[in-house]
């Protein structure tokens, strides 16, 4: 196996160190990134330096002679480099033993088991109900379903979740903006009880000819636009009460309305792949919040003020400022909901790790609430994560960013998006001569959903970053589209390798592009740096590397010549293949075979 050749160099090193009398040294053996210096590197010399006193550049080459002289099975050669590192490369017989690995492995290369045994709950999208989703939720939604990919390849079992925000002042604003503005008739009354018993006389969506979601947000925007009058404010404030009451012919407005929602939510979020174990309705859970304020008071942990209202103190934590648990009027805050749901989490999925994909606007509330929760008992610090991630927006008139603006009228949603990079895609091929058959329009949804998620992902995480549809589309460069046109050559050339009858075969020694074997390699270092920062864009930035090795080596070569390294290189093709459908995978991307 490969990897017994990196665990016989970490021997010989600790070999090494016997011979120096420094066992207590730890052994550190790293990738290195540029392939022209070698395959791993180590830089133990610098931490003898002091103790052998002797320069690390003389260490670093007696630890080289040292290696040379052990003969290790995989090894070609080892030197003293820069100031103090020792570099090794591997042989051809490893890179061959590495093909034979990929292809047992297949679809689980790439694969660990950092987190096997473990149960982890991911919060992602959560989207509020009175709203079509749009840039900013797809970001949240890639993210969040990315980095359960990532756990998921490194041996967890995820739950995925949302919760979905069905109640308060917007809910009731959308309420009465489909009640006052959705009449068929301007006679109609704006009456819940009336409608109750003559809903024929409002629209539906399918009356106006929009989507669900849209509908929505227009009823949402009438409603908040009427709320400016403070005797509608009024009237929208009491449906929350009557709601709240459990008035039943308001819950059915409530239900209806809501269904709307749903089903747009449903349509886009099916569109991009979405997974949702559990979804956490709030009005089953926001008033249990107040119960565990109720034992923080009984248990001394946080103290009311005189004017009603609950405080905890959070000085034992470092920066992080105390916080209100209860209004003076008795009514909860957020975070005190989100005490009773993490609670329910903990209890219900007996998870070992819960993580909150939100932006990073919640990053001091979601300090405030892991601190809380450890003050309570409910779990500790180190059980709960918050993964940010930085804001999206539009190219700008100057190519800059543009930060998204509902008063601007600047916000672009989801649907709206795929729909444009699905025409462009189509509007290339056209141009191009190479119009589809109609049964393979599917192609063009998926390509679009590749040019997207690629777009998004591909920057480190927590970067803002602006979408380009133009870029998104590309078929060279740094774009999803790029990397899916890769792999539908890998397909292609081993489609028509099938249809000669020819073999793949793994040779006992790789001479045959060794450079994009060796890219192979590193594929699961970038699986591993994606989940030490739980962040895919290691993944994305890994398989473009790997796209332009491919590519560079495919345009000097043939692969089909029929010569006697024929069936090697097409190894070398199978391999490539194999590890680019692994990598979109993990960034949700479906791989397709011909476009």
């Amino acid at each position: 196996m490969s990897g017994d050749t990196e665990q016989k160099i970490a021997d010989a090193i600790k070999g090494f160190l016997v011979q120096c009398d420094a066992v207590d040294v730890p052994v550190h053996i790293d990738t290195i990134s540029d392939l022209q210096h070698g395959d791993v590197t180590t830089n133990i010399a610098f931490l003898l330096a002091k103790r052998l006193k002797k320069t690390p550049v003389v260490i670093a080459q007696e630890l080289a002679d040292f290696l040379a002289h052990q003969n290790i099975v995989g090894v070609d050669k080892v030197v003293a480099a820069g100031a103090g590192f020792v570099n090794i490369t591997f042989n051809g017989n490893y890179y061959a033993q590495l093909l034979s690995e990929i292809f047992a492995d297949g679809d689980a290369y790439g694969t660990n088991t950092k987190h096997a045994g473990e149960v982890w709950a991911i919060e992602h999208t959560s989207p509020n109900p009175n709203k079509a989703m749009h840039l900013g939720h797809l970001r949240n939604n890639l993210v969040g379903m990315s980095v359960g990919h990532i756990l998921e390849w490194s041996g967890a079992t995820v739950i995925y979740e949302a919760v979905d925000n069905n109640r308060g002042i917007a809910i009731a604003k959308l309420m009465w903006g489909f009640l006052a503005h959705m009449k068929k008739n301007a006679d109609v009354p704006t009456d819940i009880s009336y409608w109750a018993t003559h809903q024929e006389e409002w629209y539906t969506p399918e009356d106006r000819g929009v989507p669900p979601d849209i509908f929505v947000s227009e009823c949402y925007i009438l409603g908040d636009k009427d709320c400016k009058d403070p005797d509608i404010e009024n009237k929208v404030r009491e449906l929350v009460v009557r709601w709240e009451a459990g008035e039943e012919v308001v819950w059915k407005l409530w239900s209806h309305v809501l269904g709307y929602s749903y089903a747009g939510m449903d349509r886009t979020l099916r569109r991009l792949g979405n997974r949702w174990d559990v979804v956490w309705h709030e009005h089953e859970h926001y008033q249990k919040g107040k119960e565990y304020v109720e034992k923080g008071l009984a248990a001394g942990v946080f103290q009311k003020l005189e004017d009603g209202a609950v405080l905890t103190s959070l000085s034992a934590y470092n920066n992080i400022p105390d916080t209100i648990l209860l209004k003076r009027d008795g009514t909860s805050l957020y975070i005190t909901q989100d005490l009773a749901l993490t609670a329910l989490k903990k209890e219900i999925h007996h998870a070992d790790h819960l993580v909150w994909v939100i932006g990073p606007d919640q990053t001091l509330a979601m300090r405030q609430l892991f601190a809380v929760c450890e003050q309570l008992g409910i779990g500790k610090l180190s059980d709960f994560t918050h993964v940010s991630y930085g804001y999206v927006g539009l190219k700008g008139a100057d190519g800059g960013f543009q930060k998204m603006s509902s008063r601007a009228g600047t916000v672009v949603l989801i649907d709206d998006v795929l729909d444009e990079v699905r025409d462009a895609l189509e509007k290339t091929y056209a141009e191009k001569g190479s119009i589809l058959a109609d049964e393979n329009n599917d192609l063009f949804e998926k390509l679009a959903l590749a040019a997207v998620k690629f777009s998004i992902l591909k920057p480190e995480r927590t970067q803002d970053t602006q979408f380009d549809v133009e870029r998104s589309v590309e078929v060279k460069g740094d774009s999803g589209i790029y990397v899916m046109y890769t792999y539908v050559r890998t397909q292609s050339i081993l489609r028509k390798a099938h249809a000669l009858g020819k073999k793949v075969e793994v040779p006992q020694e790789v001479v045959q592009g060794s450079e994009v074997v060796r890219m192979l390699r590193l594929f699961p270092k970038a699986v591993e740096r994606a989940l030490q920062d739980l962040s895919v864009h290691h993944v994305a930035q890994y398989l473009l590397e790997l796209s332009g090795a491919f590519n560079a080596w495919y345009a000097t070569e043939v692969i089909l010549d029929g010569g006697t390294e024929e069936a090697e290189k097409l190894a070398v093709v199978e391999a490539v293949s194999l590890v680019l459908k692994n990598g979109l995978s993990i960034m949700g991307i479906r791989a397709v075979d011909e476009m």
